[in-house]
């Protein structure tokens, strides 16, 4: 086995050569990506960068004209659908949140954990003790124990990002792709989300995309630098921010 193909067995995301082009645009050129597992890293670049193009593929709803998408070492994701890829546990989270602004913050993480199940079955949901421990759980993470009974349309904007990524944890994914978390967020909410990630990242792997520096910065992790669709430069923060190509194309504006 040569060194490659270590690499792509031991990585929870191996994405290698992977183009793709709409229209004659190359939204992906050339990218190439490793991700292990138990990782965080962070996805930084211009828009139009490709960020958003690479968690398409990555969760199938968009297919790569070539190139290598693997998850887990050895499934290959750009075969699958999207309703495959999220079952064999690769959760995303979206910039605006999409929680269920009438029902209660432990009723939105209930219709996220029975996700396959009947509607009649959650309404009428009397809970496993592992599925109420398990909620628990996920409110102490994500800081909303104390608002378990709130209607979620009556959090703060900080508080339902977190309670989307509840939302998602409450499926146990092995990764999670969160998008732009700290948009709109205050100082104090920034703060916290990225312990409550750093909280999150010691079970599961999670690939974040920003462009809050800061943010970046207090997460303390590998950052990505994506331009033109392909891999500008990776590092530290300290590594990537002080890269000339990286400063001109993107922080430098």
């Amino acid at each position: 086995m040569n060194v490659m193909d270590t690499r792509a067995t031991s990585a929870m995301l191996y994405l290698d050569g992977v183009h793709v082009s709409f229209d004659g645009f190359h939204a992906i050129n050339n990218l190439s990506l490793t991700l292990a597992p138990g990782e965080m890293r962070a996805i930084i670049g211009p828009n139009g960068a490709g960020k958003t193009t690479m968690m398409d593929i990555i969760t199938g709803k968009t297919k790569p004209d070539e190139g290598t998408v693997l998850f887990d070492g050895t499934v290959d994701l750009t075969r699958l659908d999207e309703t495959r890829i999220a079952e064999l546990g690769i959760g995303r989270k979206f910039q605006k949140p999409t929680v269920f602004e009438s029902q209660t913050v432990q009723d939105n993480l209930l219709l996220a954990l029975n996700v396959d199940h009947s509607v009649r079955g959650t309404l009428f949901w009397r809970g496993s003790k592992a599925e109420s421990e398990r909620i628990d759980k996920v409110l102490e993470t994500i800081r909303l124990t104390d608002a378990r009974n709130r209607l979620a349309g009556s959090l703060s904007h900080g508080q339902k990002q977190w309670l989307e990524i509840g939302m998602l944890l409450a499926q146990d994914p092995k990764v999670l792709l969160v998008d732009e978390p700290v948009a709109g967020m205050t100082d104090v909410e920034t703060h916290l989300t990225a312990e409550l990630l750093k909280g999150i990242n010691k079970n599961h792997t999670i690939m974040v995309v920003e462009h809050d520096m800061t943010f970046v910065r207090e997460l303390g992790v590998k950052v990505t630098c994506l331009h033109e669709g392909t891999v500008l430069a990776e590092g530290s923060i300290d590594q990537v921010s002080s890269n000339e190509r990286v400063v001109e194309v993107y922080l430098g504006r």
